[in-house]
C-alpha cells in the first residue's frame, strides 16, 4: 500500500465556535456548511480536498482519559481512490499482523482504522468516486455508517 497524501487531521475542542473563529479568521480555512452529524462539529477546507480538519466538541475534558478528551484525535491518510484499494489495503494490514480499530462509510469517503505502535489513531481512507463533494459540500457532514470489507 501507498499513501497519497495526509488527508485530514481531527482535533477535539473545549469550545467549537472559538476553534473556529481561529480556524476561519485567523488561518482562514473555509467551513463547510450543512450535514446533520448527532455531535456538534464543523468541517473546514482549504479547497485542495473536501477537508483537512474536523473539530468535535467535547467540552472541558483534560488529557489523556476513557471517552473524547481535548486534543489530537486521528489523522486521516488518503491511501487510493477505490473500495478496491481500500479492499486490497485492508488484507495487508491483516496479513502484516495490524488489529483493524473500526472501519466506516462516510459518504464521500470509505475508511479503515487502527492504532500506530503508540496508540495514535489513524485513518486509511479511499474517496468514494460516486459522491462529488465539490457539487454537494454538505456530503462532509454526513452521518456516519458501517462499512464492510
Amino acid at each position: 500500500m501507498r499513501t497519497h497524501y495526509l488527508g485530514h487531521i481531527v482535533f477535539y475542542v473545549r469550545e467549537l465556535d472559538a476553534s473556529l473563529k481561529f480556524y476561519e479568521k485567523i488561518l482562514g480555512l473555509k467551513r463547510i456548511e450543512g450535514g446533520e452529524l448527532s455531535f456538534k462539529a464543523a468541517a473546514l477546507t482549504s479547497g485542495r480536498t473536501h477537508h483537512e480538519l474536523l473539530l468535535i466538541e467535547v467540552g472541558d475534558r483534560p488529557g489523556p482519559s476513557p471517552g473524547p478528551r481535548r486534543g489530537f484525535y486521528h489523522a486521516g491518510f488518503k491511501i487510493g481512490d477505490s473500495l478496491d484499494e481500500l479492499k486490497k489495503a485492508y488484507h495487508e494490514l491483516l496479513s502484516a499482523g495490524v488489529q483493524v480499530k473500526g472501519m466506516s462509510d462516510h459518504t464521500i469517503s470509505k475508511s479503515i482504522y487502527l492504532h500506530d505502535p503508540d496508540g495514535n489513531e489513524i485513518e486509511l481512507y479511499v474517496d468514494d468516486p460516486d459522491v462529488d463533494w465539490e457539487d454537494d459540500p454538505a456530503a462532509v457532514l454526513s452521518p456516519i455508517r458501517p462499512l464492510d470489507l
